[in-house]
């Protein structure tokens, strides 16, 4: 699985850079400035767990085990959750999306500590 964390991350992080920068070329002239501050936080989010995914795929090559792996389900179920709420919101102008957003950043902080975990474990 390490190989596969790393390569969702590189994906993930080339993803992320390209909807900011679509955000920041693309959207600047059509949306609001506070929804543009939406859009790039979540794109940054998603660029900061891209790389975090690239660190479980080093945890996991290291200290094999389920709590890397759930680290890394949780990064992705949060850049999709986190993110991809926030994408939604300026994409559509529902509001609602933003419900969403708070469950995206649990998971995030659960991916986290279970990152932790691995390591405290793995000594």
């Amino acid at each position: 699985m390490a190989a596969k964390w790393f390569a969702i991350g590189a994906l993930l992080g080339a993803i992320g850079v390209g909807l900011g920068a679509f955000g920041a070329h693309g959207l600047k002239a059509r949306v609001s400035a506070d929804l543009l501050s939406v859009w790039e936080t979540g794109a940054r989010y998603q660029i900061i767990h891209a790389l975090a995914l690239l660190a479980t795929g080093w945890a996991a090559d290291r200290w094999p085990g389920g709590l890397a792996n759930a680290s890394g389900w949780l990064f992705v179920a949060g850049v999709a959750l986190f993110s991809g709420s926030l994408y939604a919101l300026v994409a559509t102008g529902v509001r609602a999306w933003g419900a969403v957003t708070p469950f995206g950043g649990l998971c995030f902080i659960a991916g986290w500590l279970c990152l932790a975990l691995t390591a405290f474990r793995g000594r």
